[in-house]
């Protein structure tokens, strides 16, 4: 049956099957990138359904293009490519104060989602990118502590971790690929990337590569992996259930679980030796002197990304592995409000590094981004710590009140 709740966007369509509230992304063209009212409608619905006796837990899933023309709109195949880019640049252009909407409420959402005290299953079928990160890696277990030191501890795929799933299947693409267009691993990234094991959330970070389902198993970003056939019975399966607790779950993952993929941590003690070491400069120079064909590519993967935003990732990433999740999201809440107006640049709108990534990735699409500076190592810590230093005072800022 379809919820009561009035929310006006269709790019959000849920319903209520048993004890769970069931949400699909559905704007298919657009690979279901977030725009501000799918976010606000997400939020109207968790928080609706958190409180709601009836519902036991909410699963999450994405849309696809089907049919010889992609006229059609598939369950799976996709679950979301980000946060709406365009939007971003139009909203610069135009001066909307939207923007600082989205983000502010993009972050609450992603702070709810971890927080939340009902079983929430992602299924991460398709491209799983940016904001779509923020919308599953909430299914994490929080660190109690909120001071994980190092090393992330990889979950076991064929359990769900506190009654909370991520799933994957053998087409999962997945990556936080922000550095590609000025920009940085948000909603939460910091948080989640800097907890993967050893220093591989710095790779993932700095280059933006794109994963599949066995390193996001082995990297702890995903605990179980479904055959992609099986997501719509296991989908309406999990609607039957009769009772939706940690144990009932358990029983379901295992009806459906690829028991014996493959966990693979890919290049783990490269990924360990170069991104380890203390700055951006020293990680390319390491790199580019290496003799391996892993590390060579690596390098001119970071070579390609913006030089300023890798020094301003690289810190993001070390500052937040010792942060609350609520914290993580109060230091990228300020740094994003930098990359949009750099003032200790002298740099705003459409002269930032931000926007000029948009155009030349997203809109003009010359692939060509004039980066400033343009080269690693004319980046200095001059440029960099400004984005560390929030524009509000504490009492002001936008998501002050997040615990």
């Amino acid at each position: 049956m379809s919820h009561a709740l009035d929310v006006n966007c269709d790019e959000v369509v849920v319903e209520i099957r048993g004890r769970l509230g069931c949400i699909t992304l559905s704007r298919p063209r657009a690979l279901n990138a977030l725009s501000l009212p799918m976010i606000r409608a997400l939020a109207a619905y968790l928080l609706a359904w958190r409180d709601d006796e009836r519902i036991q837990a909410v699963a999450i899933r994405g849309s696809s293009k089907a049919g010889p023309t992609g006229g059609e709109v598939a369950p799976f195949g996709g679950f979301c490519a980000g946060g709406d880019i365009r939007f971003f640049h139009q909203a610069v252009l135009a001066a909307d104060a939207e923007l600082e909407d989205f983000f502010t409420e993009e972050y609450t959402l992603n702070h709810l989602i971890h927080s939340y005290p009902k079983p929430y299953i992602a299924f991460m079928d398709g491209i799983v990118m940016g904001g779509g990160m923020g919308l599953c890696q909430g299914g994490a277990l929080a660190d109690p502590a909120g001071e994980h030191e190092g090393a992330g501890r990889v979950a076991p795929s064929a359990r769900a971790r506190g009654a909370r799933l991520r799933i994957v299947t053998p087409r999962t693409k997945m990556a936080m690929p922000e550095t590609n267009i000025g920009l940085f691993p948000d909603v939460g990234g910091g948080y989640f990337l800097s907890r993967c094991p050893g220093r591989s959330g710095e790779w993932l970070a700095l280059t933006g590569e794109a994963i599949g389902a066995g390193q996001a198993l082995a990297l702890g970003l995903a605990d179980a992996c479904f055959e992609a056939a099986s997501l719509g019975p296991a989908w309406d399966a999990l609607g039957r259930l009769q009772t939706l607790d940690e144990a009932s779950l358990q029983r379901w993952v295992a009806t459906y679980l690829i028991a014996d993929y493959a966990h693979d941590a890919g290049a783990g003690a490269e990924i360990d030796h170069y991104f380890s070491l203390e700055s951006v400069s020293d990680i390319i120079h390491a790199l580019e002197a290496a003799p391996s064909d892993w590390a060579r590519q690596t390098a001119a993967t970071l070579r390609q990304r913006s030089p300023l935003m890798l020094h301003v990732t690289l810190e993001q990433i070390r500052r937040a592995r010792r942060m609350s999740l609520a914290d993580d999201l109060r230091m990228e809440r300020d740094i994003v409000r930098h990359c949009f107006s750099s003032r200790h640049l002298g740099r705003f709108g459409p002269a930032t590094e931000t926007m000029e990534g948009i155009r030349a990735l997203v809109v003009d699409k010359d692939q060509t981004p004039k980066w400033n500076p343009a080269r690693i190592e004319e980046v200095t810590p001059r440029m960099v710590a400004p984005f560390f230093v929030s524009p509000w005072p504490a009492h002001a800022h936008p998501l002050r009140d997040l615990r």
